[in-house]
């Protein structure tokens, strides 16, 4: 995909920092135990090791309860990555509508999930994807529809296919995964290609909410010569993802509802909410007397709050946020106090998440995302006035399929 660069703010920095050590480090992130692991090339398996070569009976393909690809159970899932100095951010939402797709003779239910991509907190492409799970508990991808913008303006819609259409459906997750085991998630010849070969299992990784246990990694070449390596766990599916390459890395921040925590909303969360709309409002207004007492209050909430069983990657995302609120705040930039509390409010919105449905989260987006809009118009930024247009159009796309 195509991924322009944008402003980065000082929380995206740290955050890029912070991920660029765990790549250096062998993706620390994971923090994996092999016990069964063994390097393999998908491309140069023998036929043997196939299992993707017999295709399932479809009796019930919406249910997708595989525990390493579970779609039915989530509902959305935030994948906060670096790719050659850049931060990534991905969106993944299971919207609850289906696609029937034909092909074989049979047609067949899909489930679709909603992916939303950000490079520097710049939409860079949206995708509808199509799964199905088939009777013996493997799951099939069967197609995409893929826009990529630049500046805010769609450019194309590489990466678009759809089984039946333009070939077959590919396996993207055995039903019982075991070292050895090829497949091809993509396979369309001259298209799209991914051959995928797991080269360990029985995985713990170091997950949101704590281990998680069972997890597998596999090793992928892709259609250009590259190599990708995956770790998929048990509730989350697709875990983490590195291209070596490419110097990419993501993994999973937080998922719902596995990392859903009970109750209301903390105390301290709305605090942080409405201490950085106070801040955005107080700056854009220039009453700077406001600034340090709110931010004070924010600061003391937060210390009070990031103590207890926070997913690691959203207190690294929280601490950066508010070091970069404090120090526009400290430097009297009104431009950048703006920016850091939008930033802020996005941040605060990743932790709500684990208590809110995710249409209201969706919706207090949308309201962050308007007030990104009128700064970017204020500082004359038509490209990224244009982004952040597409954005709102995004996030209202699935807001208006998950009512």
């Amino acid at each position: 995909m195509n991924r322009p660069s944008r402003r980065k703010t000082a929380a995206a920095l740290a955050l890029l920092t912070l991920l660029i050590g765990s790549l250096s480090a062998g993706s620390a992130l994971a923090a994996p135990t092999a016990p069964t692991e063994r390097r393999a090339t998908g491309r140069d398996a023998p036929l043997g090791s196939r299992v993707d070569l017999v295709v399932p009976s479809f009796s019930n393909p919406t249910s997708i309860t595989n525990p390493l690809f579970p779609k039915s159970t989530q509902t959305q899932v935030i994948q906060l990555g670096v790719e050659a100095g850049d931060a990534l951010r991905f969106e993944v939402t299971q919207l609850p509508g289906t696609r029937t797709v034909s092909w074989g003779g049979q047609q067949i239910r899909t489930r679709i999930t909603h992916f939303v991509a950000y490079t520097n907190g710049e939409l860079v492409e949206t995708a509808l994807d199509y799964y199905a799970q088939g009777d013996d508990g493997s799951v099939w991808y069967f197609g995409e529809d893929v826009n990529n913008y630049e500046n805010g303006v769609l450019a194309n819609h590489d990466g678009t296919w759809l089984a039946g259409r333009d070939g077959p459906p590919g396996m993207i997750m055995p039903a019982h995964p075991q070292v050895g085991d090829t497949y091809r998630p993509e396979n369309i010849p001259g298209f799209v290609f991914e051959e995928a070969t797991v080269i360990a299992t029985g995985l713990t990784v170091d997950g949101p909410s704590g281990p998680v246990s069972g997890a597998i990694r596999i090793q992928a070449s892709l259609l250009d010569g590259s190599v990708e390596e995956k770790i998929y766990a048990p509730g989350y599916g697709e875990f983490q993802a590195e291209v070596a390459s490419l110097d990419e890395l993501y993994t999973v921040a937080v998922a719902v509802p596995i990392d859903a925590l009970p109750g209301r909303t903390p105390r301290a969360l709305t605090t942080l909410t409405s201490g950085a709309r106070n801040i955005h409002d107080a700056a854009r207004s220039t009453k700077s007397h406001r600034l340090t007492t709110v931010l004070d209050r924010m600061i003391a909430a937060w210390e009070g709050y990031r103590g207890g069983e926070v997913p690691p990657m959203l207190v690294t995302q929280m601490d950066d946020a508010l070091a970069g609120l404090d120090a526009a705040v400290q430097a009297r930039k009104w431009a950048d106090i703006r920016q850091a509390a939008i930033d802020l409010g996005q941040a605060t919105l990743d932790l709500r998440l684990q208590h809110e449905p995710v249409v209201d989260i969706d919706e207090a987006r949308i309201g962050l995302w308007r007030r990104q809009l009128r700064l970017d118009r204020r500082a004359g930024d038509a490209a990224a006035v244009a982004a952040d247009r597409v954005t709102i159009a995004a996030i209202s796309d699935r807001i208006r399929d998950l009512d």
